[in-house]
């Protein structure tokens, strides 16, 4: 499960030296100048992406070198870079980009770093190192006129599955995926419009009274069902420290639900958050150990 750490500055973690040879140019520019990001200036240029990293900004971007894209599989680059692959290259890169400008120093304490791509990127430190969804950062703070450059040792790649996929590969959502198909919302929850999900996991459902989950999943209940699954489903992506924040969420059922921190533990009405800010492709989901019932009406 993904859970973003303070990045610490270079200095403390005994990274690269800060560079800031790019200050008077931008980040595109700057990448090119340094000799060493070739295949991502390339791969800017076949996802049309260079204008707007040449844009105002401000970016952060976590740049992978030429030897970072080497690591990838034979093939892939080559394969990222044909027309027909523009859309899928155009996600990987964006979801090397925060937006503003980031230095190592500033980002100590962050909860988070949301990529342009919509995904949130996992920061964390890691054996006196700062890792960037598993890539080493080798080098930060490469100063340009419109952000700031972190180098990077490998490619980071953004979830390509989408929420059921997710689920179904996760291997403790069966009841849940079960309870989908039959209340006809899979094809929603597969859909490219951006969801949140407090996913209840198999355990979770077996908490229910004995018998009611063979009750919902009869025809007959079809609208019951969808009600109930509904209520799990907020729109847009909403991480975990923004739903803390938030306090409560308005659900696709119609009722808010509400949510709290007790005990250090964070909790949605009264089912406890085991695991969250797993990315989908269209979301993120929060794993629950209770299924939660709206309202009685």
């Amino acid at each position: 499960m993904k859970k973003i750490f303070a990045l610490v500055c270079g200095a403390a973690l005994g990274l690269a030296s800060s560079v800031s040879f790019g200050f008077d140019k931008n980040i595109v520019d700057t990448a090119v100048e340094a000799g060493k990001f070739k295949t991502l200036a390339a791969a800017l240029g076949a996802a049309g992406l260079v204008d707007a990293v040449k844009g105002p900004g401000p970016f952060t971007v976590f740049a992978p070198t030429d030897d970072a894209f080497a690591k990838l599989p034979k093939g892939t680059v080559e394969t990222l870079l044909k027309p027909e692959n523009k859309a899928k290259l155009a996600a990987i890169l964006t979801y090397h980009v925060v937006p503003g400008k980031v230095m190592a120093k500033d980002v100590v304490g962050l909860a988070g770093a949301k990529s342009l791509n919509g995904q949130r990127i996992d920061v964390k430190v890691d054996g006196g190192k700062v890792k960037v969804d598993g890539a080493n950062v080798v080098t930060t703070d490469i100063a340009c006129s419109n952000g700031v450059i972190h180098v990077i040792d490998a490619v980071i790649l953004p979830s390509e599955d989408n929420i059921p996929t997710v689920a179904t590969k996760a291997g403790k959502f069966a009841t849940l995926l079960a309870a989908a198909k039959a209340a006809g919302l899979v094809d929603a929850l597969s859909g490219d419009k951006a969801l949140t999900v407090f996913a209840p996991t198999d355990e979770a459902f077996a908490k229910l009274p004995k018998g009611t989950v063979e009750s919902l999943l009869k025809p007959e209940n079809k609208d019951k069902l969808a009600a109930i699954l509904k209520y799990h489903v907020v729109e847009g992506r909403v991480y975990s420290e923004d739903a803390v924040a938030a306090k409560s969420a308005k659900t696709l059922q119609g009722d808010s639900v509400k949510i709290s921190v007790k005990d250090k533990a964070a909790y949605v009405n009264e089912a406890k958050i085991i695991a969250t800010d797993v990315d989908a492709s269209n979301g993120v989901i929060h794993i629950i150990d209770a299924v939660i019932l709206p309202p009685s009406k």
